[in-house]
């Protein structure tokens, strides 16, 4: 949905960035050797902005975000804001946009931080310029409703590779899986779940979200290995869980490995924290536990919790926007 202003900053090739300001939100301007449409030179981010009560804004972990992008530039060979940039810019373009941060328990504002290769450049190399940018819009639920997904293993398409950008958010990553995930869906199915590339037995991702297996009081996700995002709502669930006094471990974990699992639940900016009914692999459909009193559950609530204010603070995680 298109909002009031966003936020633009620039600079070239071998410098940094200085000073950015707000304009109205519409169109930018691109050559048509742009970095960016020709070789795919750009990374992007993604997080959330919820109003309390009082009406005051609450962001969460903006510096985890910042911190990524960073990670992700150098990867793809581009200079990025500072973290204290990232941060601010994204505080005035939410400022910016206020009115736009849906009531509380209505939804939240949606934040795109991005960055990409602007400069024109015919032959393969980095581009001469770079524009950062920060566009927001009011969201709701990702998944329509709260119904647990269903999920189908992908076994002919990989998400990533060893040594490619599978741990970057570059947008290079995202429209290669629409061809299995438009698939999955047309056969019924919420979304795609991903195996390693190199062996095709080990859990990697889902299409957009991080994955969680729960057996009795032991949780474990996939370890961060280059090929996997590490997600910021990944990273703040493992440590909410540990927390809660379960025992989470980062490992590599075998698809034969679900028939045992009591939950499984899926985790990401976009999604939250969501809760999986069902995994389809070579014909069979696995089942788990979900709904009320379930891990996922009291995760998600202690998450939105914290998110929203209705829970303290105790992690240092929020950053009040005035």
């Amino acid at each position: 949905m298109p909002t009031d202003y966003m936020y633009l900053m620039k600079c070239s090739k071998g410098e940094d960035f200085e000073q950015g300001q707000l304009n109205r939100y519409g169109n930018i301007e691109l050559g048509p050797a742009a970095g960016v449409l020709n070789y795919g030179q750009a990374v992007y981010e993604g997080t959330k902005v919820h109003r309390k009560e009082d009406g005051r804004l609450l962001l969460f972990r903006p510096e985890q975000n910042a911190m990524r992008m960073k990670f992700g530039a150098e990867r793809m060979c581009m200079p990025s804001p500072s973290i204290d940039q990232f941060v601010d810019a994204v505080k005035q373009t939410v400022l910016a946009n206020k009115r736009w941060v849906p009531p509380p328990g209505k939804g939240s504002l949606y934040i795109r931080p991005l960055l990409m290769g602007s400069g024109q450049i015919l032959g393969l190399g980095a581009a001469p310029e770079y524009t950062f940018l920060v566009y927001v819009s009011p969201v709701g639920n990702y998944f329509k409703g709260f119904a647990p997904l269903n999920l189908y293993v992908e076994k002919d398409f990989d998400r990533a590779s060893r040594g490619g950008t599978g741990g970057i958010k570059s947008i290079t990553n995202y429209a290669p899986g629409l061809k299995a995930l438009t698939k999955a869906k047309n056969r019924g199915f919420s979304d795609v779940l991903y195996l390693d590339s190199v062996n095709r037995k080990n859990i990697e991702e889902v299409s957009s979200c991080n994955i969680f297996i729960v057996k009795g009081n032991a949780i474990s996700t996939p370890a961060i290995n280059g090929t996997i995002l590490p997600g910021v709502t990944r990273r703040s669930i493992i440590e909410i869980a540990r927390d809660h006094g379960y025992q989470v471990e980062e490992c590599v974990i075998p698809i034969d490995e679900l028939i045992d699992a009591d939950e499984v639940f899926c985790t990401g900016t976009a999604v939250g924290v969501a809760s999986i009914g069902s995994i389809t692999y070579e014909g069979k459909r696995i089942k788990f536990k979900t709904g009320a009193q379930t891990v996922s559950q009291e995760l998600y609530s202690t998450l939105v919790g914290i998110k929203t204010g209705l829970i303290e603070d105790k992690m240092g995680w929020i950053v009040e926007i005035e």
